[in-house]
């Protein structure tokens, strides 16, 4: 696996697993299947067969979704998949149930199959979980039944609010960026504040968000303009190109910081001082890249899938090709330690409905939008989140 800058293993980044039972009150709680109905006892066990080759499933393979989903057993138990994501496989490891891409499927491994979702292939998935119930009788018609560019969120970022604090103690936060953050002085050092105060378990971006926050710090500009008041300054466009000369020459983004001493409270700088997890995933476009960029596709998704597994809030921010790829990795719940299942919240910052709907498009239905700009989004957080425990 690769994650920089530290060991996703150690106890510390593994906070999401204390304190399981502890609940908050804007986590919804999980209503499971009643395996009692006689549908459900009558179903079929599952069936599995061996994968032909290497990355190859068998003819009729179950494509697993973000939803929980139970696999029938032998002695008739329905058994919840744990760690899911969405279009992965089902591998049986002697009783053990592993979600994994086609492409880690080893030939002979027990694949499941099935293609229906309600039981008849022994395969439940449960959408309606973390529905609440008795919210009595609802309008057939209203107005602004979803959220727009029109919405309040005053409510919204309440509830956010609140949720960070729970998820800060009990929980693991990933925070996805586009390099928009680093662009404003504002922006960028809200999102130090708020990975220096504990709200971040771990970041993913691409080469520019951390070039970007690099020259921030270092020149004062984001692709040469200033930061501050975005003016022009001469020679600027080199500074990005300069800061990704520097870092290669000095071997990466902790010993640039170094060699370039000071206290900017800029975003990498929060990340390393805190030995918080990051990862950098590399693209056709990248300049330099930093050397901690992961410039192999499949190996950069397996470092975010690390992150994907133990997430219980997302906040993917300004990026649509980064949140897409890494929501689609995100199941839609966790399975806590003590047993007990909780949503994964999932929230879109962007300035238009897009990154949002796409999303939904493309399965993670649960993905829940903040329609405005970044520094706006950032600075609210940091004021309600950092600035009450000075």
């Amino acid at each position: 696996m690769l994650c920089y800058p530290c060991d996703l293993n150690s106890g510390e980044r593994l906070k999401a697993n204390r304190s399981a039972s502890k609940k908050h009150e804007l986590i919804a709680p999980y209503r499971p299947p009643d395996f009692a109905l006689a549908e459900f006892q009558a179903a079929p066990v599952a069936r599995f067969e061996p994968a032909p080759a290497d990355g190859v499933a068998p003819r009729g393979f179950h494509a697993t979704s973000n939803h929980p989903e139970y696999v029938k057993l032998a002695d008739g138990s329905w058994h919840l998949l744990r760690e899911s994501r969405m279009d992965a496989v089902v591998v049986d490891r002697e009783g053990l149930f592993d979600v994994v891409e086609a492409r880690r499927l080893k030939r002979g491994d027990s694949v499941l199959l099935g293609r229906t979702e309600d039981g008849e292939d022994g395969i439940l998935v449960h959408t309606s979980g973390f529905e609440p119930e008795g919210q009595g009788k609802v309008d057939k018609f209203a107005f602004r039944t979803r959220g727009t560019r029109e919405s309040a969120f005053s409510a919204s970022y309440e509830s956010l609010y609140d949720l960070l604090r729970h998820d800060r103690e009990h929980g693991y936060v990933v925070w996805v960026a586009g390099p928009a953050v680093a662009f404003d002085k504002d922006s960028r050092e809200s999102l130090g504040a708020l990975i220096s105060a504990g709200y971040c378990d771990a970041l993913l971006a691409g080469n520019a968000l951390a070039t970007h926050d690099l020259e921030a710090g270092h020149f004062g500009t984001g692709l040469g303009q200033d930061v501050y008041n975005q003016r022009t300054v001469p020679g600027g466009h080199y500074h990005h190109l300069d800061i990704l000369n520097e870092a290669r020459g000095l071997g990466g983004i902790a010993p640039a910081l170094d060699a370039w001493s000071g206290d900017d409270p800029g975003i990498m700088r929060a990340l390393v001082s805190k030995n918080v997890p990051y990862v950098l995933a590399g693209s056709i476009r990248d300049d330099g890249p930093l050397p901690e960029v992961v410039a192999d596709a499949y190996a950069a998704q397996d470092a975010m899938r690390e992150h994907a597994r133990l997430a219980t809030t997302v906040i993917a921010m300004a990026t649509q090709l980064h949140s897409i790829a890494f929501g689609n990795q995100v199941p839609g719940y966790r399975v806590l330690e003590d047993g007990s299942v909780r949503p994964v919240i999932l929230v879109v910052v962007d300035t238009t409905e897009f990154s949002a709907d796409k999303l939904a498009n493309r399965g993670s239905a649960q993905a829940r939008a903040f329609l405005t700009n970044v520094q706006d989004f950032l600075i609210n957080l940091r004021r309600n989140l950092v600035t009450e425990e000075v």
